[in-house]
């Protein structure tokens, strides 16, 4: 390795060094030559540059590793738009199903020593995709990866997160184990429905918001969007929405609902005032949607001119199509951490917010 020098005494503007200055850059040993007292162009000298040029590649690969994405079979929509967006291609992998139907997977690429990232979203058939994604993490894992991100935009039995009730089991900690135990090094999820689940983890958990996408389709899509007011369903939403007011500079409420049992409704009390506004609707997901088509009537009836709903993850089982279409809402808006491709066919008013 050569270090470029100034100019050599002597070679000042017209004097005798002048013509060897302007014919050649002088340049000097670099300082691994210099201190060992060697001659950079002999064998030894040529080593110590080879040496230090190794330990540079390996700083570089140590600062930006190679990154491979592999995609489960819930979302592969989805994890080809990652991939593009990052300038990658998505990794080979084949996912089967013997007759009995166990799962099978083969990864058809060398990970060894790789920044591995799978994606798998917590939709469709759960139980298979998360025993697929499991086992993903695991033939990686053994296949000497470097380190093993799941991405999992939809967190499976995110809902499950504590002992409501006597003998209730807390089946997102279950998950959380397995996916630690498969040999998953870091996780990234979106909107957790309760965000105390990243401390079921013993490693580093990545929850992120989809607040910015929000913000920005509120002000590009409503027009009147400065006389709204921001309502969460339910009061386990109320910082979700307080924080979007808190950005817009507007109001906020919420409605306090009652159950009789798990997807059922029995009464709403909305607190705070929607009276010749716009309601908009937050809510990190919705499944048979029985709860926002209900407090998008409590919301009418209390004087909103226009409903909207924007939702992170759109499940939309069940009866959730046919409620949304006779609900009142000008639209529903999702994001794509979940297909949806199917269910707007039938739905016009579901929007697509990525």
């Amino acid at each position: 390795m050569w270090q470029k020098a100034g100019r050599p005494r002597g070679a000042a503007a017209g004097g005798r060094g002048a013509p060897a200055a302007r014919g050649a850059m002088l340049r000097r040993p670099c300082f691994s030559c210099r201190r060992r007292r060697l001659d950079p162009d002999s064998q030894a000298g040529r080593g110590v540059r080879r040496e230090e040029e190794d330990k540079a590649s390996a700083a570089a690969r140590a600062v930006m590793p190679n990154i491979k994405i592999f995609s489960g079979s819930s979302h592969q929509d989805l994890s080809q738009k990652i991939a593009d967006r990052l300038g990658l291609e998505l990794g080979k992998v084949v996912t089967k199903k013997f007759s009995n139907q166990e799962t099978c997977v083969e990864i058809g690429e060398s990970v060894r020593g790789e920044d591995v990232y799978i994606v798998q979203s917590g939709c469709g058939e759960i139980n298979d995709n998360l025993m697929e994604l499991l086992i993903m993490i695991n033939a990686c894992k053994i296949a000497s990866a470097s380190r093993v991100t799941a991405v999992i935009p939809c967190f499976p039995y995110a809902r499950q997160d504590k002992k409501d009730k006597s003998r209730a089991p807390i089946s997102a900690k279950l998950v959380a184990n397995m996916l630690s135990v498969a040999g998953a090094d870091h996780i990234i999820t979106m909107d957790l429905h309760a965000s105390q689940i990243q401390g079921f983890f013993d490693i580093p958990v990545d929850n992120l918001y989809a607040e910015p996408a929000v913000l920005k389709w509120i002000k590009e899509n409503i027009a009147e969007w400065k006389n709204c007011t921001i309502v969460s369903p339910d009061a386990g939403g109320a910082k979700r929405v307080t924080s979007i007011a808190d950005r817009l500079n507007v109001d906020f409420a919420l409605i306090h609902k009652e159950r009789k049992k798990a997807n059922e409704v029995d009464r709403m009390v909305l607190v705070g005032d929607v009276k010749d506004r716009v309601a908009i609707l937050v809510d990190d997901m919705a499944d048979t949607c029985g709860t926002i088509c209900h407090a998008a009537d409590k919301l009418v009836s209390a004087g909103a001119t226009k409903v909207y709903a924007i939702l992170t993850h759109g499940i939309f089982s069940g009866p959730a199509i046919s409620r949304i279409n006779n609900a009142c809402f000008e639209a529903v808006v999702v994001t794509n951490t979940i297909p949806q491709e199917d269910k707007m066919k039938h739905c016009p008013k579901i929007q697509g917010l990525s």
